[in-house]
């Protein structure tokens, strides 16, 4: 068992970014910026955007962050999101999800200009994504390519199984993976919570994705021997012996099934650190598309 180490990795990345843009600094031209905006105080969210931002100080990229509300009207939101739109100097735009419940997750995304649309989740993005044309993808699906090329994982002709049909995670998962590409050749199945039988398909598999935000559902009698898994779940729960108060969990039984596997992802520290690298890896795009 070996494991796919996402810190590792994003850092590969992200040590190439800030070459780029050491670069660009000396050439005088235009520095990547990134704008997000936090709605309420989420703790989870909290963290999230906090490490995006550090993360583009480490690279060099500017980046802005907006905090409004949880009460803040949809209108206001939309409001925020037009101006960066109207920014020139703003590359790349984020909102954060989960927003409170009175505002709708797909009116805010659609109104992302779709060129700055770095989390890849607006509806021209993901078309040309289905078609293979060049665009923004999904950070998360985008982060796992990259852990997958950079540990040169075989995947053409290898039967891949995600489970969870997730915007964010399942459906573009299953699109790349059976790309054309490199990584990419997959014959994929998709199970979600209506799939009859998950663990047949499981044990079928030479590789799994499991996306679905339930602690531990993947255990070690679902993974033949040999598999690779990439664990995108990571839930919080309550740990008083903690200081943070919360320990987390992915999606897989980790102790169990990592000895089963050829590689795996741990939880913390396997698909995060790569959805940030896969975001950067956006926004630096972004700011060359327009200069």
């Amino acid at each position: 068992m070996q494991i796919l180490d996402g810190k590792k990795a994003a850092q590969a990345i992200q040590s190439e970014l800030k070459i780029e843009v050491a670069e660009l600094n000396v050439d005088g031209k235009k520095i990547p910026h990134l704008a997000a905006i936090l709605v309420g105080n989420n703790g989870a969210s909290e963290t999230y955007v906090a490490a995006k931002v550090k993360a583009c100080a480490e690279v060099g990229f500017k980046s802005t962050l907006i905090r409004l509300d949880a009460d803040i009207s949809e209108m206001k939101l939309l409001d925020a999101v037009e101006n960066l739109n109207n920014d020139p100097d703003v590359d790349g735009i984020l909102v954060q999800l989960p927003l409170p419940k009175h505002i709708s997750d797909e009116n805010v995304i659609n109104a992302i200009d779709p060129d700055k649309d770095v989390d890849g989740f607006h509806p021209v993005n993901v078309g040309k994504m289905l078609q293979g044309m060049p665009t923004f993808v999904p950070a998360t699906p985008h982060g796992i390519m990259l852990l997958l090329e950079h540990y040169k994982i075989e995947t053409k002709g290898k039967h891949a199984v995600v489970v969870g049909r997730s915007n964010i995670v399942g459906r573009p998962m299953s699109v790349l993976l059976s790309s054309n590409t490199n990584p990419g050749n997959c014959t994929v199945t998709i199970c979600h919570s209506q799939t009859k039988n998950i663990k047949e398909f499981c044990l079928q598999a030479d590789i799994i994705v499991a996306a679905l935000g339930k602690p531990e559902f993947v255990t070690a009698d679902m993974v033949k021997e040999g598999a690779v898994v990439i664990d995108v779940g990571i839930t919080r729960l309550e740990d008083s012996t903690r200081k943070s108060g919360y320990k987390l969990k992915g999606d897989v039984a980790f102790e169990t099934v990592a000895p089963k596997c050829s590689w795996i992802t741990p939880v913390p520290g396997g698909v995060g650190p790569m959805t940030i690298a896969a975001l950067m890896k956006n926004t630096y795009r972004s700011c060359m598309m327009k200069n």
